[in-house]
């Protein structure tokens, strides 16, 4: 790892080779923390190339625990989190809308490491106990219409980063592969990115693979359609600039998505939302980042389809269904 980083610090790239042997060397816990905070955080100070970005994408799913969900037409809907806005679980509120309409969600996450509450955060909140088991996760598929993979649960270099992740308190390189190596392969994905560079970089990866995807990036830096600005949207397609009043929607302000200073106070944010008292900031936030996942599973609906559908659920309370039917 010292010559590694001598390398990096100065300027040198990783090839993908490398950046996929270093992974492995991190899963193996052959280097030390020092080294280990170190390499995380060159990233930060500099661009990620997509050599370096495919090749710690590529150990980390050969070495994942994979479940097999191919039946299931499922999507996630996750962002790299990092984005230092502190909102309440927009993704997480978002999947259970999606359940809530029929739709299967394998939502991949992690705890917090820059901000109050991650998704597994919000979810063990509730009292939700995580598990790679296939024939439990596909169990809560067909109860729930939801199942939640709990990142270290599944990648064990996560897991041997956690601690050194949780002691810097910022983001990593990891936040940018996160959405990247759910380890059940959904064939649908709506994925934040808190970067515009980043997105372009998915949006590279993700091109030539056999998945239907979007990719969402908000111009003020949130790693989802925030409403308090304009966003990228990328596809297969092509890359769109979307502003609020496109689709229908007003310019919220960011106080209007704080997630509070806790995780309990993200989690009675979180039910607030769910029992269909949200604010209508809130409530529009969450059914319009609905509505563009759900048209991504399905591209002939138009975005006001999706997002009555998204409605329903909510205010149908079809989503706190479906959030109960998981923690049981």
């Amino acid at each position: 790892m010292k010559s590694i980083l001598n390398d990096l610090y100065q300027h040198k790239k990783l090839s993908k080779s490398q950046a996929k042997e270093v992974l492995v060397n991190i899963t193996n816990e052959h280097y030390n923390d020092a080294h280990l905070a170190s390499f995380m955080t060159v990233f930060m100070m500099r661009p990620i190339t997509v050599d370096e970005l495919s090749g710690f994408r590529e150990a980390l799913m050969e070495l994942a625990i994979k479940v097999d969900f191919s039946d299931y037409n499922t999507i996630d809907i996750v962002g790299t989190g990092g984005d230092g806005k502190d909102t309440f679980n927009i993704s997480t509120l978002t999947s259970f809308i999606v359940a809530g309409t029929g739709q299967k969600v394998a939502k991949h996450g992690n705890y917090s490491v820059s901000s109050k509450s991650g998704s597994s955060d919000m979810l063990e909140s509730f009292g939700y106990q995580f598990t790679n088991d296939e024939d439990t996760l596909k169990q809560h598929l067909d109860k729930a219409n939801i199942c939640f993979l709990h990142a270290p649960k599944f990648h064990p270099a996560m897991k041997a980063v956690g601690p050194t992740r949780k002691a810097l308190a910022l983001k990593t390189f990891f936040n940018m592969l996160g959405p990247l190596v759910n380890p059940s392969s959904p064939q649908n994905q709506l994925l934040g990115t808190f970067n515009l560079e980043i997105a372009r970089l998915y949006n590279y990866l993700l091109q030539d693979e056999n998945t239907n995807y979007g990719i969402v990036h908000s111009l003020d830096g949130y790693d989802e359609i925030s409403l308090t600005s304009g966003f990228k949207f990328f596809t297969k397609e092509g890359e769109q600039l979307i502003h609020p009043e496109d689709i229908n929607q007003k310019i919220i302000q960011q106080s209007d998505i704080f997630g509070g200073n806790s995780v309990l106070d993200a989690a009675k944010i979180f039910e607030t939302i769910l029992e269909g008292n949200g604010i209508d900031a809130q409530n529009n936030v969450v059914l319009t980042n609905a509505a563009f996942a759900l048209k991504i599973v399905d591209e002939n609906k138009t975005f006001e389809q999706a997002f009555e559908e998204a409605k329903d659920s909510l205010f149908g309370l079809k989503a706190k269904e479906c959030l109960m039917k998981l923690v049981k």
